[in-house]
């Protein structure tokens, strides 16, 4: 039994590579609490590239360089969480929250943090970095019931993801480790600092992101140059 789950594990990674997942663990979650999905998959090069930038400078500036997993950024977490006297929080890479929206569960546990990792293995071993992102910017949730870039920007913008500014990517970005209590829409001013320290990294991750999307780069100098 054991193997066969990790067989269909396998293969549903595999083919999740060239097929967008209908649904995820994490969709199911909601829909069995009883929200009503908002969810609609739009290709990566069909989303404002600013949110791909933003949400890797929020979420793991190192994205292009590692395996799936920081183990830097694990180390400072675990140094952290003793030094505080709380749970382990953060260090989940973008891949790692990738394999958890897909695969696991939301609740913070030691347990997920060690199936997380295997999985991000897996998907860096078998996913190009471009697909990651596409996969985790399109099954993210951005609210209740509310998955995916494309489906959050309707729902606080009115607009597509497209179509967004470089100020609404980054409230999005600064929305996603807390998308059940931060309101892209109706940002406090605890998410308005953090966009903004986010817009200051951005610059400096654009030089790195060519793993990503490769006009990111040049768009963004463009615009450092135009600003």
């Amino acid at each position: 039994m054991v193997l066969l789950i990790m067989a269909g594990l396998l293969l549903s990674i595999i083919a999740f590579r060239f097929i967008n997942p209908p649904i995820t663990s994490v969709m199911i979650a909601e829909k069995l609490k009883g929200a009503t999905l908002k969810h609609r998959w739009v290709p990566l090069d069909s989303m404002a590239r600013d949110l791909p930038l933003a949400v890797i400078a929020s979420e793991d500036g190192r994205f292009c360089v590692h395996w799936g997993v920081d183990w830097g950024a694990v180390k400072d977490a675990v140094e952290e969480a003793k030094r505080r006297q709380r749970s382990f929080r953060g260090a989940s890479t973008i891949t790692m929250q990738t394999a958890k929206n897909l695969y696991l569960f939301t609740d913070r546990s030691y347990v997920r943090k060690v199936l997380e990792v295997p999985l991000a293995y897996l998907l860096t071993l078998l996913w190009p970095k471009e697909r990651v992102i596409e996969v985790y910017l399109n099954i993210a949730q951005w609210g209740p019931g509310i998955f995916g870039a494309e489906a959050a920007s309707q729902q606080y913008f009115h607009k597509s993801a497209a179509e967004l500014t470089r100020r609404e990517a980054l409230l999005l970005a600064a929305a996603l480790p807390n998308p059940l209590l931060r309101n892209p829409g109706k940002p406090s001013p605890r998410m308005l600092r953090i966009a903004k320290s986010v817009e200051r990294r951005m610059p400096i991750l654009a030089t790195r992101s060519s793993c990503v999307v490769p006009q990111i780069n040049r768009q963004s100098a463009s615009g450092q140059r135009g600003g």
